[in-house]
């Protein structure tokens, strides 16, 4: 079956979301959407990727991170047969001949392409014919991807009316040709306006919950992944740093609680917190402020504990940890 991948050759509720750490819960779904094992791609002496292992459960809607140049484009690229892996092995929902696995995979790798002398049916239709479908089937499924993306009234439009997001769209729609059970999509709110990022991120979300499709994104907007994914992998230099749930993640780097610490005199506060017992100072201090790890000391008490060492706190303002705050940790 035709390969549902493009590269620049050719509101619902949302989900809870430096050495490799994984953080794993015990998941109710126990099939493995996507399983990669010792994934290896070198140009010459330079490893793009190296030795990645991933798992994707059923169900996931999955964040791939990592900095620019980290090797997640290289990765997927592997992962859909576009380009050949030096080592390693693939796995899409059991199946290691990736031909057949094929029937299972959608994807949009890099920037989604069309030919601009065609509408956008026309180029779903081509799509849809080399995916094997013929006659009314063509025309049914052109049809149930384009409402689902929401470009049924622009279909007969050429692709180079369309915004940037409608595009994304298109090749979302392109990617969904065949009902496939895992989509991969390569950056697809690079470059979109606010209202385009939203538009693809509750489409992503109702594809995941409606259509019951496993999701894997890749992405550098860490805000946007941690509104929609409930699980991510971290790589840098082609290697995995972090995996597993977001929450899990972001409880996991740092045990126990964060809190912001401003105080007149800032001396007298690091030489005070240096003392107290499982007080930990993290990081240098930004803007008349010292981030403190306080454990399982109540805050009152951290404020009483300062004053009698005659530090006069100023605030103590407790901290959200973020995905930004574990990637940055990560990839540090």
């Amino acid at each position: 079956m035709f390969l549902r991948a493009t590269t620049d050759a050719g509101d619902d509720p949302a989900f809870n979301p430096a050495s490799t750490l994984r953080c794993v819960s015990s998941p109710t779904m126990t099939t493995t959407a996507l399983e990669v094992r010792g994934l290896t791609r070198r140009y010459g002496a330079r490893y793009a990727v190296r030795n990645l292992d991933l798992d994707v459960l059923e169900g996931d809607v999955y964040g791939f991170l990592g900095p620019n140049g980290a090797g997640k484009t290289t990765a997927m690229r592997c992962i859909v047969s576009l380009i050949r892996r030096d080592a390693g092995q693939i796995k899409i929902f059991g199946e290691t001949d990736l031909v057949r696995a094929r029937r299972h995979l959608g994807a949009i790798i890099e920037t989604p392409c069309f030919h601009s002398w065609m509408t956008g049916r026309e180029n779903l239709q081509r799509s849809a014919e080399l995916a094997g479908l013929t006659g009314k089937e063509v025309n049914s499924e052109v049809d149930r991807v384009l409402e689902r993306v929401g470009l049924t009234e622009r279909s007969k439009e050429s692709p180079q009316n369309y915004s940037l997001g409608m595009r994304q769209r298109l090749g979302i729609a392109r990617a969904l040709i065949g009902r496939p059970r895992l989509l991969m999509l390569d950056e697809p709110t690079n470059g979109l306006d606010p209202a385009g990022m939203r538009e693809i991120r509750e489409l992503v979300r109702s594809l995941a919950l409606h259509d019951q499709i496993t999701i894997f994104i890749s992405s550098h907007l860490l805000a946007e992944v941690q509104a929609v994914c409930n699980r991510v992998g971290i790589i840098q230099a082609g290697e995995l740093r972090a995996e597993g749930r977001v929450d899990e993640l972001i409880a996991d780097q740092v045990e126990g609680r964060v809190v912001e610490v401003s105080a007149a005199d800032m001396e007298a506060l690091q030489t005070a917190l240096a003392t107290l017992e499982g007080v930990k100072v993290l990081g240098a201090a930004r803007a008349g402020r010292l981030q403190v790890h306080h454990g399982e000391l109540e805050l009152p008490d951290l404020n009483r504990m300062l004053f009698e060492q005659g530090v006069s706190v100023g605030a103590l303002i407790p901290v959200e940890r973020s995905l930004e705050d574990v990637f940055m940790e990560v990839t540090a």
